[in-house]
């Protein structure tokens, strides 16, 4: 029994690591005008956040279609692999999820496992870092899912845009109501809820502040479990903020492992440029080297 991962682009693995962890890595599409781009393939994160500033139309988004897993899946099957776990972005925020539910009846050249990653970005490639591990180990589907789903539940995220117009225009924020009007020049603290849908949960009058209070969050995160978190520092297009941010984190959780996760083109057009965030999970790496 062989088994493969399957992740999308918006997981924002580098293409280096996804072919070093062994991992299949579809790109989304983005769409400027008439010109369509494949993320990591056509369209770099440095084309994509110039771009942005030329255009006066901006750009939107299509999903990985089912053609696109069929070859996927055909590939793998040729390679030998007889089971594949798709982690993909939250259904909260696409209906790829559903649909590739939809599409596992009529695969049959490898058994598919979709699994809902509730999040995004540095969310989803914990849970494929976490994930190829335990392939690694020698385990399999069902030993595999249970233990994704109780990592999902590791993970924890506070992020705020420079700009909110872009989560408005594209509709990837459920409870828009509820900070419109005078607050858009507000800095909202988001989150994913339960069911992976963007939610605002607070508000920040600037990113110093939102810094702060995705801090206070994470150090709430860290009492109240009794393993250690990691944490990625996320940017758009922001190496000064992210630097500051690291320096943060660093300074106030000198023990925590630190990493960095930059968003690209297919969240960026959801995000806008400038995006800031701290996303946390268990840090099973770290509890490897203990022993534990």
């Amino acid at each position: 029994m062989k088994t493969a991962i399957l992740t999308d682009s918006a997981s924002y693995l580098t293409p280096a690591e996804a072919d070093q962890l062994q991992v299949t890595m579809l790109p989304i599409t983005v769409i400027f005008g008439e010109e369509v781009f494949l993320e990591n393939q056509t369209i770099t994160a440095a084309d994509f956040y110039q771009r942005l500033h030329q255009v006066d139309k901006l750009p939107t988004t299509a999903q990985i279609t089912m053609q696109q897993m069929d070859q996927a899946f055909d590939q793998l099957a040729a390679a030998g692999f007889d089971e594949v776990i798709c982690i993909n972005l939250s259904s909260g925020i696409t209906t790829f999820y559903e649909n590739l539910c939809q599409h596992v009846a009529e695969v049959t050249a490898i058994k598919v496992y979709p699994f809902d990653s509730l999040i995004a970005s540095a969310g989803e490639a914990d849970l494929v870092r976490y994930a190829q591990y335990l392939v690694a180990q020698g385990q399999h589907a069902a030993e595999i899912l249970p233990r994704l789903t109780a990592f999902r539940a590791t993970i924890g995220v506070d992020f705020a845009v420079d700009n909110l117009q872009h989560l408005l225009r594209t509709g990837r924020l459920s409870n828009a109501s509820a900070i419109l009007g005078s607050l858009l020049q507000v800095k909202p603290i988001l989150q994913f809820d339960q069911a992976g849908k963007i939610v605002a949960v607070a508000k920040e009058r600037t990113m110093r502040r939102a810094l702060t209070h995705a801090l206070q969050d994470l150090d709430q995160a860290q009492a109240a479990v009794d393993f250690p978190l990691q944490v990625t520092v996320i940017d758009g297009n922001a190496p000064l903020t992210s630097q500051h941010w690291q320096e943060q984190v660093h300074t106030k959780f000198p023990e925590m492992s630190v990493h960095i996760s930059h968003i690209g083109p297919t969240i960026g057009v959801h995000t806008g440029e400038g995006v800031m965030g701290l996303l946390w999970s268990r840090d099973w790496q770290k509890e490897l080297v203990a022993g534990k």
